[in-house]
């Protein structure tokens, strides 16, 4: 979180500096997590690059306060990244605008519990070492569901680790719990019981979450078309992976995509893929970024930003996120 403070600070001064050199170029770089989302297939065969005629810098981050911070500083333009850490920059001040929900969370985010640790319900995690990217929509999850049960965050020792440093820990046996995504919720399910889902969290108490792509206000001002071609994009490959989810298997070339962009095993791709809902386009401009404050996005946002300031992790919450969710990117994308 502090982290984020510090980048926000420095965030003008790093923009101004970029836009100078970056006005007329036909040049992105887009920061990317290990989502599993169906647009890696595009990833893989380059077609946002012919498409677009950009050249595209793709740099992988660890986890979305990783790409908060590149996106303060100006070397990233582009970012995805989850529902809290991006509520968290918007409420620090970054001019950072949702254009396109990647996924709603649902199950692919998760509790684990290592098998022996005596963790058999969420109340168990008291004392106990719980590892999870702060700042993460697992980790925001993470606060709301000991809340649920009356805990306090100083009742768990919570670990701040990106996914990579959660998987060797996991298998040093440095850790009780998780709360984490695919690829790592794969492998910790291995030896590992789960005690809830992002999915139950958001069914008990309304506190959605999900993956989100991002841009600076300032770059997307005059690169508007590629961002609408982006959006035609991702949602042609959301609608081509809900009309074919069978086809999509171990053996496929869009799955393998997905593992090799991802960092997933691709035996563990399918059922991965299948947590998750991506929404359709129309979707999306009606309910999750169209209708203001009342959007799903900007309650979302809302939600999330309200209890970080429960948990002193910022300072105040804005009275109205939908400036920063922006859907005449998807409207254009539809016509």
């Amino acid at each position: 979180m502090n982290r984020i403070l510090s980048a926000a600070a420095s965030f003008a001064a790093a923009s101004l500096a970029f836009a100078g050199s970056a006005l007329a170029q036909k040049e992105v770089t887009i920061g990317y997590q290990d989502m599993l989302v169906p647009y890696r297939v595009a990833q893989e065969a380059k077609e946002i690059e012919k498409v677009t005629g950009y050249k595209i810098n793709w740099k992988q981050f660890g986890g979305g306060g990783e790409v908060i911070k590149a996106m303060a500083s100006g070397q990233v333009q582009v970012g995805e990244l989850g529902s809290a850490p991006l509520a968290s920059g918007i409420s620090r001040g970054l001019p950072l605008e949702l254009f396109w929900i990647l996924d709603d969370i649902g199950d692919a985010e998760a509790l684990v519990a290592r098998n022996g640790s005596g963790i058999n319900k969420v109340e168990d995690l008291k004392g106990m070492r719980v590892a999870t990217p702060f700042a993460s929509t697992g980790h925001f999850h993470a606060m709301v569901a000991i809340e649920m049960v009356n805990l306090k965050a100083a009742d768990v020792k919570f670990l701040n680790m990106r996914p990579p440093e959660i998987a060797a820990a996991w298998d040093r046996g440095d850790i009780d719990a998780v709360y984490i995504w695919d690829p790592v919720l794969a492998k910790v399910k291995g030896n590992g019981k789960v005690i809830i889902t992002s999915g139950t969290i958001t069914a008990k108490t309304g506190k959605a979450t999900f993956d989100a792509y991002a841009v600076n206000k300032d770059w997307a001002k005059d690169h508007q078309d590629f961002i609408v071609s982006l959006v035609k994009i991702m949602a042609a490959h959301d609608q081509t992976y809900r009309a074919n989810k069978a086809k999509w298997t171990t053996d496929s070339a869009e799955i393998k995509a997905v593992a090799k962009w991802s960092g997933a095993e691709v035996k563990d791709t399918p059922a991965g893929m299948g947590l998750y809902a991506y929404p359709p386009i129309k979707e999306q401009a009606d309910k999750w970024l169209g209708g203001g404050k009342d959007s799903i996005a900007a309650k979302a946002f809302a939600a999330t930003a309200a209890f970080l300031v429960e948990q002193k992790q910022l300072e105040k919450a804005l009275p109205d996120y939908s400036i920063a969710v922006n859907p005449t990117y998807i409207q254009r994308a539809m016509k």
